[in-house]
């Protein structure tokens, strides 16, 4: 459900549609990117480096989110794929990405494959939160979700459904406002509405 201002009308309907939309795109992993997050989990678990690559990819996704640049040169097929090896090299170094998740990227790079980044990003992330017991909450919203504000979300959720719950965060400016939230292949339910209203009414605020 998303947790919005009430429209009225025709812009409400529409509104609902728009979110509707964003949150099944974002859901949305392809088989080949669900096969090479596979491969990085069991190469991270072998390396016993599964949460600095958790980390790595979390730090990654922000970048993503943060960068419109970022996202284009990722997804441009007129880079090459030497380019892309390069640029993304010079990516990890930047963001002091550990070795595991560096040759992971160079990998992804030099197969023409970044452009399915994101979607590894988030298999990954499913797959550790099925390893830990948790449920993955993938909640699109129009700004980033500060620390403290994931943090509040995640325990509300938790109530709720009585498990962990990992928070999977992207950013859709196209919302404009609040935000979306999906637990496995359902939108929240109902009873959620209120407390995420609130959550979301508060993020409005936020510039």
């Amino acid at each position: 459900m998303p947790c919005r201002h009430p429209a009225g009308g025709v812009e409400g309907a529409r509104d609902n549609r728009d979110t509707a939309n964003v949150a099944s795109q974002s859901t949305r992993v392809s088989g080949l990117a669900v096969r090479y997050a596979a491969a990085l989990y069991e190469l991270a678990d072998e390396a016993r480096d599964i949460d600095p690559v958790a980390r790595d990819l979390s730090t990654l996704q922000t970048m993503l989110d943060e960068s419109e640049d970022l996202r284009r040169f990722i997804a441009s097929p007129v880079v090459s794929r030497d380019d892309h090896a390069k640029g993304i090299a010079a990516l990890a170094d930047a963001a002091d990405i550990g070795a595991t998740t560096r040759k992971f990227l160079g990998l992804v790079a030099s197969k023409g494959r970044l452009v399915a980044l994101p979607g590894m990003i988030l298999a990954f992330q499913r797959q550790l939160a099925k390893a830990r017991g948790e449920m993955t909450a993938e909640v699109v919203s129009a700004r980033p979700l500060s620390e403290t504000q994931s943090a509040a979300l995640a325990a509300r959720l938790k109530q709720v459904v009585g498990n962990e719950v990992a928070i999977d965060a992207r950013v859709e400016p196209a919302l404009l406002g609040g935000m979306v939230v999906r637990l496995g292949s359902r939108m929240v339910d109902s009873s959620l509405r209120s407390q995420l209203q609130r959550l979301s009414l508060s993020m409005k605020g936020v510039g």
